[in-house]
């Protein structure tokens, strides 16, 4: 993978997610997140479903696990390996992915990689910070 210098970069790159995407109200609790190190953000739609916005700070690994609802995946930056059936699927980006309710799956992530995930039910709670 070549790496690409600040000055050298296109001029539409980002490497973030805009601000407003990550305002604290929708700050995913950690306990909602399958993979260790990764920040995300979510966005309820009125039928139940939520869209989610991770960035993965550091390599790491999520363990395996199955969803009652339908899930996509878009990679926005980076890599995610998915794990389904013993197989390996670099998943990288500007590639997605859908992953049927019922299937066992896990991944592998490289640290800098964003993703936008479609889940077609509740996934993530948010954290909930005390009233002052």
């Amino acid at each position: 993978m070549q790496k690409i210098s600040k000055k050298s970069r296109p001029l539409n790159a980002m490497y973030e997610f805009p601000e407003f995407m990550k305002h604290s109200a929708n700050r995913i609790a950690p306990s909602s997140q399958a993979t260790p190190g990764v920040e995300g953000y979510v966005f309820d739609g009125a039928d139940g479903s939520q869209m989610a916005f991770w960035t993965c700070r550091e390599t790491a690994s999520s363990a395996a696990h199955v969803h009652d609802y339908d899930e996509y995946m878009l990679v926005v930056q980076g890599c995610y390996t998915l794990i389904i059936e013993a197989k390996r699927i670099p998943v990288n980006a500007g590639e997605e992915y859908f992953i049927p309710r019922g299937v066992l799956h896990a991944g592998e992530v490289i640290a800098g990689t964003r993703t936008i995930h479609a889940f077609g039910g509740h996934r993530a709670n948010r954290i909930v910070y005390p009233q002052i």
